[in-house]
C-alpha cells in the first residue's frame, strides 16, 4: 500500500529560539505516492523552525540530517512523525547547530540513497524488501563470538566511500574501491566480494541507510549469512565507544566532518600531501567538487590550492 502524500501543516515558527544546537539523522524507507507534495511540506517545516540540513525525498522514502537550536529540531521531529507514513521514525541525535550546514536543501531523488538502480530495489510500508538481518549494536559482539567459536569469523564490509573509512572502521573490514555509491554497485555485480559469498557478512556504514540496499544487493546475488548493523556506525558508538571492535572517528556529512566517539579515539589517516598520521577531512580547492580528501591542517594550510585527484585529471596540461 503506498502512503497518501497528504501532510500535516508546519507549526507556528519559533520565536528567536536559542539554547545548544542538536543534529538530527534519521531515515524512512516507506513508497509515497506523491514525493513532490512531501517536498513542499518538508521544507516549509524547516524553514519554519530556522532549521538547516539535507532532506531527500524519493518515492523509496525519505532521508534526512538537519540542525539546528536543540527545541526547534525536536518540533521539526514531532511534526514529521505526525506524516502517517512517517510515525515511529527513529532518530539519531548528536551534537551541532544549524551552523554546521551550508543551507537547507529540500529534494527529490528517485532513489533514497544513489545507487543507481531504483528498478532493482523494491520498498514496502516495512522498508526494503529483502535486506539483511537487522543486527543491533548491543548484539554484535555476541554474534562475531558465536561464529568464531564455529569456525566461520564474521566479514565486516564497509558499505561508505573508501575515505570515509580511511580514518575510521570496523576491525578487520573488507573496503570497497569505491569513490561513491554507485562504485558500490558496481563491486557487487563485478564479483569482487563473491568471495565472501559462504561466510557471515555484517554491512555497516553511518547511519545504516546506505547499508539496507547493500545488504539486500548482496543477498539478491547469492550471499548467504547477510546482516547489516541496525542504526549504523551511530548505535554503535553510542553503546560501545571505542572499546569494541570500531577504531578511529567517524565521517559526517556537515561542516564538522568526522566525529569521535571518545576523547581516545585512534588516528587511522594517512595524509594524502605528506603521509602523516591525521584523521582530518579537507575538501577539494575547487569549489565545484565535493571530493574529499585525508589531509593534515598543516598541509591544507600549506597548500590551499591542492585539488582531487579526479579535478587533476580534469585539468588541461
Amino acid at each position: 500500500m503506498t502512503a497518501s502524500a497528504s501532510a500535516p501543516a508546519a507549526p507556528t515558527p519559533l520565536p528567536s529560539p536559542g539554547g545548544p544546537g542538536r543534529i538530527a539523522l534519521y531515515y524512512r524507507f516507506t513508497p509515497l505516492a506523491d514525493p513532490e507534495a512531501v517536498r513542499l511540506w518538508q521544507r516549509t517545516l524547516a524553514v519554519s523552525l530556522g532549521l538547516t540540513g539535507r532532506i531527500i525525498v524519493s518515492p523509496q522514502g525519505i532521508n534526512g540530517t538537519v540542525g539546528g537550536p536543540a527545541e526547534a529540531v525536536k518540533r521539526y521531529v514531532r511534526g514529521t512523525r505526525e506524516h502517517p507514513a512517517f510515525r515511529g521514525l527513529e532518530v539519531k541525535w548528536s551534537d551541532g547547530s544549524a551552523a554546521d550546514f551550508p543551507r537547507l536543501s529540500v529534494r527529490v531523488r528517485p532513489e533514497l540513497v544513489a545507487f543507481g538502480a531504483p528498478e532493482r530495489i523494491r520498498v514496502d510500508e516495512h522498508g526494503v524488501v529483502g535486506t539483511g538481518e537487522h543486527l543491533p549494536a548491543d548484539q554484535l559482539h555476541a554474534l562475531v563470538a558465536e561464529r568464531a567459536a564455529e569456525g566461520r569469523p564474521v566479514r565486516f564490509l564497509d558499505g561508505r566511500n573508501s575515505v570515509e573509512a580511511a580514518i575510521g572502521r570496523f576491525e578487520d573490514a573488507v573496503i570497497p574501491a569505491a569513490h561513491t555509491t554507485r562504485d558500490l554497485l558496481e563491486a557487487v555485480d563485478s564479483g569482487s566480494l563473491d568471495h565472501l559469498k559462504d561466510q557471515p557478512v555484517v554491512t555497516y556504514c553511518t547511519g545504516g541507510v546506505r547499508c539496507e540496499v547493500l545488504s539486500a544487493l548482496l543477498k539478491d546475488r547469492g550471499f548467504s549469512e547477510v546482516y547489516q548493523l541496525d542504526g549504523g556506525i551511530v548505535r554503535y558508538g553510542e553503546a560501545h565507544g571505542d572499546a569494541g571492535l570500531w577504531h578511529g572517528r567517524l565521517a559526517v556529512f556537515d561542516r564538522r566532518l568526522s566525529l569521535a566517539f571518545t576523547d581516545g579515539a585512534e588516528t587511522l589517516g594517512r595524509c594524502v600531501t605528506c603521509g602523516g598520521a591525521t584523521s582530518h577531512l579537507a575538501n577539494c580547492a575547487d569549489p565545484a567538487c565535493t571530493t574529499l580528501q585525508v589531509r593534515c591542517p598543516d598541509c591544507v594550510a600549506a597548500h590551499p590550492d591542492h585539488v582531487c585527484p579526479r579535478c587533476l585529471e580534469r585539468t588541461p596540461a
